[in-house]
């Protein structure tokens, strides 16, 4: 039983990482514009990020040093402070997206105003997470998130072609927009290989106590916690595939994805869905607010973590507070959050070489690791990831502005 509630980080991180309000929007809309044709590129993130998460977990519990504490030693100050500032930036537009999907649910189940809503959002946020273990938060907001899997059972329910399913994980281009194809891969794949993952990831390792005996744990959250965010990551697309393009339908609300689940299973079944969204666009808000804490914290050199009671790490409890409170500052313009989320992984995708190659660095690190060194498997796979890193990030503005953020 304890080694199953030990899996508590890897499925919040997995649920808030993997299928956030960025999954929610991309892969839907990639199966509603393309039907099953880009299932390929949810396998690659998906490997990416179990690679890097393992990588980066590996390095926390053997050197007790989290990710920007590599980024801050290996990069240099001026390198880690354009990594700071470019990761925080992504962060609070990721945040600001999160809390207004968190809601657009509770509005959705409780049809209560959206402002309001907002403002009830952040407080109960800055609640749980004041008063709440972070081994709770954890089983809170990953387990809650387990209602996603309705999704599941929906892409079976819709009796997709299983065939053509089967040939969306072999890469091909049978679309004649082939630039609108290229932007929906790049935004897949910064889905999947978002930053704040491995930043809280990494950190959350270290909140946990992890050390080397854990390291078999490290590797069991990295593989079954991402390999179940990658399985709603498929669901979410064929669901896309089966039920919106053969209608003509552009999912472009939350509520739109969530009545996917009401056509096959009813009322049930979307009561779930809008669960299931809560919680994992929850986790990822709790994902979001604390891999900017731990950042600032880090490369400053402060008191961290949320093992930690608020008196005992002061500054790190006053950053995520503000963090809250300027998401909540750019939620109440009126912004809408699935338009900011576009927005928020793409430029992700440009600071993802700030983030990967600080981790192979250091996971390469004999003075870091000592033993537990990268193999040349991993090593192998790093620097493949490490050129696919570098071809999204060049190529993520230019198709933005090509395909005016995906509307062409």
């Amino acid at each position: 039983m304890s080694k199953a509630l030990g899996l508590g980080l890897g499925i919040i991180a997995a649920i808030g990482g993997f299928v956030d309000i960025g999954d929610l929007v991309f892969n839907v809309a990639a199966g509603a514009t393309f039907g099953y044709q880009l299932l390929w590129v949810i396998v690659i993130g998906l490997i990416g990020i179990i690679v890097y998460s393992e990588m980066c977990g590996r390095v926390a519990a053997v050197s007790g040093r989290a990710v920007f504490d590599a980024i801050r030693e290996r990069v240099g100050f001026k390198g880690a402070v354009v990594a700071l500032v470019s990761s925080e930036v992504v962060n609070l537009m990721t945040l600001a997206a999160e809390l207004g999907g968190v809601a657009i649910a509770l509005q959705l189940l409780s049809g209560l105003p959206y402002r309001w809503l907002i403002v009830f959002a952040v407080v109960a946020f800055a609640v749980v997470i004041w008063v709440t273990t972070f081994e709770w938060i954890e089983r809170i907001f990953g387990f809650g998130g387990l209602c996603m899997l309705v999704f599941a059972v929906v892409a079976v329910k819709l009796g997709p072609d299983w065939g053509k399913v089967g040939a969306g994980f072999v890469p091909h281009i049978s679309h004649v927009n082939r630039m609108l194809y290229a932007y929906f891969v790049v935004g897949i794949l910064g889905t999947a290989m978002t930053p704040y993952e491995v930043y809280f990831y990494s950190s959350g390792g270290i909140e946990d106590q992890w050390s080397p005996k854990d390291l078999g744990l490290n590797r069991a959250n990295a593989i079954l916690g991402y390999g179940l965010g990658g399985t709603l990551s498929f669901a979410l697309m064929i669901t896309g595939g089966a039920l919106f393009l053969s209608h003509g339908i552009s999912p472009q609300h939350l509520g739109t994805v969530a009545l996917a689940a009401e056509q096959p299973l009813g009322q049930l079944g979307l009561l779930l869905a809008l669960v299931g969204i809560l919680f994992a666009v929850g986790a990822a808000s709790i994902d979001t607010v604390f891999a900017g804490a731990y950042n600032l914290a880090q490369f400053c050199g402060w008191e961290w973590g949320r093992y930690r009671n608020p008196r005992g790490a002061p500054r790190f409890a006053l950053t995520w507070l503000v963090l809250l409170l300027l998401a909540l500052g750019i939620l109440m313009t009126g912004v809408d959050p699935v338009a900011l989320t576009e927005y928020a992984v793409l430029f992700s995708v440009v600071a993802l070489p700030l983030t990967y190659v600080p981790i192979l660095l250091v996971a390469n690190d004999k003075a870091y690791m000592g033993r537990y060194v990268n193999g040349r498997f991993a090593n192998a796979l790093g620097l493949i990831y490490l050129v696919v890193i570098m071809i999204v990030a060049l190529a993520a503005i230019p198709l933005m502005i090509l395909t005016n953020v995906g509307q062409n």
